[in-house]
């Protein structure tokens, strides 16, 4: 089994084992190894302590991956909020974009939690202050909410995975199959690219893409032009 160093290296002698401690432990080993990688037996022996110490600081492995999870999304960068809402809310996400990059097992384990930690509704409530603040009512900033979803937090959920790399000569190949049958399908396979070739998709243009999109129609829906019909 392959052991990661997790302990800190300028720590010159045992230090005091905390909450705070351990779920950074699990972060960084989730960044090594993937979240498959995280168990209490796996955590303690990298932290060199025995399994029943990780207890006294995390009640189960659920309550570790909610207390990971508040780790990474404390990590977002919050600014004042001040000024136009829209690139104070533009800079935000972004933050969490960069934050979810640097841990891409987050996403995943973020979907499956329901007891966030002090760290999420604090988040929340800074992107409903930019948008208070901006001039929304009530109503419309429950409608950004939902409007925005996983992207407040830095990601979405596409459809198709297309961040491999297709070789050329397989694509214009398969393009051809579908040709006649799925016209549409084989002009995008062959057009759409970032790079002036055939490839994966930028999941980092189609984010910033997509952002600026919701923006734009978030702003409609402040100013009355966008209000939804019952």
């Amino acid at each position: 089994m392959k052991i990661t160093a997790l302990a800190d290296p300028s720590a010159g002698r045992r230090t005091t084992l905390t909450r705070d401690r351990v779920l950074a432990a699990g972060v960084r080993l989730a960044d090594l190894d993937g979240i498959d990688s995280v168990s209490m037996r796996r955590l303690a022996q990298e932290l060199g302590i025995e399994a029943m110490s990780l207890y006294t600081h995390v009640r189960n492995k659920g309550d570790l991956l909610d207390g990971m999870v508040d780790t990474v999304i404390g990590e977002i960068p919050i600014g004042p909020g001040d000024g136009d809402w829209k690139a104070s809310l533009r800079r935000t996400v972004l933050g969490a974009r960069m934050v979810i990059l640097r841990h891409p097992w987050a996403p995943r384990v973020i979907e499956t939690r329901t007891a966030p930690g002090p760290a999420v509704p604090r988040y929340f409530n800074a992107v409903i202050g930019m948008l208070r603040r901006g001039g929304f009512s009530i109503e419309q900033t429950h409608h950004a909410l939902h409007i925005l979803g996983s992207r407040l937090l830095g990601f979405t959920q596409d459809l198709f995975d297309d961040s491999g790399d297709l070789d050329p000569q397989a694509a214009a190949a398969l393009a051809g199959e579908l040709g006649e049958r799925l016209p549409y399908v084989a002009e995008m396979a062959l057009a759409v690219t970032h790079e002036g070739r055939l490839g994966g998709c930028d999941d980092d243009v189609e984010f910033e893409i997509g952002l600026d999109l919701i923006l734009d129609g978030l702003e409609r829906l402040r100013e009355g032009d966008a209000a939804p019909t019952r």
